[in-house]
């Protein structure tokens, strides 16, 4: 270092005393290369950044791609779970619930059969009646005057009877006369008192006069058809007249009325009243071809209605004895007491029979239906574990399930609330649902 300083220093003294010469050309020199060991250190700092950028940049993204790629097979390879429920057979001994329309055992419409006006009337709806209580009264002229006419003409057609009874006896009398007198002459004509002439001539007078009798008697006989003809008319129009007393054909309840006083009333027209017997309903039900065969006339039974807590025992009083092609149901009537009338006709009830059912139903959850162009279907499980789709035939909806009558087989594993994955040939991973859930 001071061998340095001291080179320069003696330059500077030299080029500070020796005046300036002039310049010399000299031979250029060859330029300056970087030394061997510069280059290896620059070559290396080169590949210990491109070692660097490696491994901060491709092998992070290619590890990202090989944990993607994986977690894709994972999930390819995953198959869906999905919830299955057997069929089973539903309780050979138990109750059938089906919905009842509740009817009166009688319910009549009264018309009017006397045209005129509504005079007075006596009940209302809700009203209890008697078999024959008058429920209004109806003011008829018209028909009072056919009355008194139909009378009048009884009176004649009996005055036209004792006048033809009167001409036949008068005709019986000369018949007799003429009898006799024909008689004397043929025992004078066997004596040759009298000539033959004269005998014929008695002879064909009593042949007239009996002749004339016999007509007479028809014409009696056709008199007393015309008397029965007038006092069938006039017990015809006094029978409507009686129809102006509007009476109950028979005791119960009036559950409609459409006429009120001074209304105007045509025979046959005008529905007055409308009045049912409610001490006695019946219930219709329609019983599924299922068990069609365990419903017996006389069999008890009982109604339930929501209005009430307790059941109401009844019977099966009749049945169809067919099945409905159009519902595959037998209809029967379920007879029920109602002696304090809580029940009302046109209710909705339930008719519950217990029997035991020879060949129950099949029945699984309403949530493993489903329903689409191809009707009706459920997807089961197979054994190998893929899905196949069966048609099925449903009988009664029993509120969370339902009866299947064909299509399936009992322990098919049916698939509950299936979804958009689940399809024909597809491998699932069934899951039978633990108590509670």
């Amino acid at each position: 270092m001071n061998e340095k300083h001291m080179a320069t220093s003696t330059q500077e003294v030299e080029k500070q005393v020796t005046p300036k010469a002039p310049a010399v050309s000299q031979p250029e020199r060859p330029p300056e290369y970087p030394s061997h060991r510069k280059v290896v250190v620059i070559g290396l700092l080169i590949v210990v950044v491109l070692i660097a950028g490696f491994f901060a940049g491709w092998l992070p993204r290619t590890r990202t791609t090989m944990e993607v790629n994986a977690e894709s097979k994972q999930e390819n390879a995953r198959l869906p779970i999905v919830t299955v429920i057997p069929a089973k057979r539903a309780p050979a001994e138990g109750e059938i619930a089906l919905p009842a329309n509740i009817q009166a055992v009688t319910d009549a419409p009264i018309l009017a059969r006397a045209d005129g006006y509504v005079v007075k009337r006596f009940v209302d709806i809700g009203d209890r009646v008697k078999a024959g209580q008058v429920l209004a009264t109806i003011e008829a002229p018209e028909l009072d005057q056919q009355v008194q006419q139909a009378q009048a003409n009884v009176l004649q057609a009996q005055a036209a009877v004792e006048q033809a009874g009167a001409t036949e006896e008068q005709a019986k009398v000369q018949q007799q006369l003429a009898q006799v007198t024909a008689q004397r002459y043929g025992s004078l004509l066997a004596r040759g008192a009298v000539s033959k002439q004269e005998n014929d001539q008695y002879q064909t007078q009593y042949l007239a006069q009996s002749t004339q009798v016999q007509a007479l008697n028809r014409g009696v006989a056709a008199a007393q058809q015309s008397l029965a003809a007038a006092r069938a008319n006039l017990s015809r129009l006094e029978q409507v007249q009686s129809y102006k007393q509007v009476r109950a054909p028979f005791a119960g309840v009036i559950t409609l009325r459409n006429i009120d006083t001074g209304a105007l009333i045509g025979t046959g027209q005008t529905l007055m009243f409308r009045v049912a017997q409610t001490d006695r309903l019946r219930a219709y039900i329609n019983v599924p071809q299922s068990d069609a065969e365990s419903i017996k006339v006389g069999q008890t039974a009982s109604l339930r209605v929501s209005d009430f807590d307790q059941e109401i025992q009844g019977r099966i009083v009749r049945t169809a004895n067919a099945i409905d092609p159009s519902s595959r149901t037998l209809l029967a009537e379920v007879e029920v007491a109602n002696p304090n009338g809580k029940l009302m006709p046109g209710s909705y009830g339930q008719v519950v029979i217990r029997n035991r059912n020879v060949n129950p139903p099949l029945v699984i959850p309403g949530g493993t239906l489903v329903i689409g162009p191809k009707g009706t279907q459920v997807a089961v499980v197979g054994k190998d574990g893929r899905v196949v789709i069966k048609d099925v035939v449903v009988g009664r909806d029993l509120g969370q399930t339902v009866e299947i009558t064909a299509g399936l087989n009992e322990g098919d594993l049916c698939i509950n609330n299936p979804n958009d994955e689940v399809r024909s040939g597809v491998q699932v991973d069934p899951h039978r649902p633990v108590k509670g859930e």
